[in-house]
């Protein structure tokens, strides 16, 4: 298992990237699995996604610098937590890589998209008429930004019952390969603004956010 990125956004949040090299069984010798885990990857069907679960947790137990049992169970919407540390946390995978973010500052989402063009015939179903008037020409790199980011947000409300098309928007912006965009979040009848952090990395686009309120 490789380690190709790391960021610290500041002494409270970070996130990670990792490259799968391994076989299921090699990640499962560097963790310790409690019943409920275990019988979660039996459920699971074998390849990429075991794979992904593992390399995951094995990043975990990276980031917080320990071999020991790690409790990190999920909450009724699948938004998974960690009792027994100060941390809020967010796991992301596509295809050979697996990533995590977390932040002692609040709640935080964290995406990681293979940039491939079949973005463009999906895009209806994510982005309203007004998001997609601001798009350049179809750009593909800048529809994975909004969806990275709208999944990062999704990520960190917690909530199943939010769509990306009817609960969220994204204000215009002027894509670059780093950049930041505003994402407009609608529960109830409550809104609240998001800045999201996105970014080119490799062959794949990455999509952040932090709640700090």
């Amino acid at each position: 298992m490789a380690l190709v990125y790391l960021r610290e956004l500041d002494a409270e949040t970070k996130f990670a990237i990792w490259k799968i090299e391994e076989t299921a069984t090699e990640l499962l010798d560097r963790l310790q699995l409690d019943e409920r885990e275990k019988s979660l990857l039996e459920r699971f069907s074998k390849g990429k996604r075991t794979l992904h679960w593992l390399a995951s947790r094995v990043l975990l137990r990276y980031l917080l610098k320990t071999d020991a049992f790690i409790a990190c169970p999920s909450d009724t919407n699948g938004k998974p937590y960690l009792p027994d540390y100060p941390y809020q946390i967010s796991f992301t995978h596509s295809y050979d890589y697996a990533g995590l973010m977390m932040s002692q500052k609040g709640p935080c989402g964290i995406d990681l998209e293979i940039v491939k063009d079949k973005v463009v015939r999906i895009k209806e179903k994510f982005m309203k008429p007004n998001e997609l008037a601001f798009i350049q020409h179809d750009h593909i790199e800048q529809l994975y930004a909004c969806w990275c980011a709208k999944e990062a947000v999704y990520k960190l409300q917690g909530n199943k019952g939010i769509s990306f098309l009817e609960n969220m928007t994204i204000l215009p912006f002027q894509y670059k390969p780093q950049g930041v965009m505003t994402v407009m979040l609608r529960k109830a009848s409550a809104v609240k603004s998001f800045h999201v952090y996105y970014e080119k990395f490799q062959d794949y686009m990455l999509g952040y956010v932090v709640d700090e309120h």
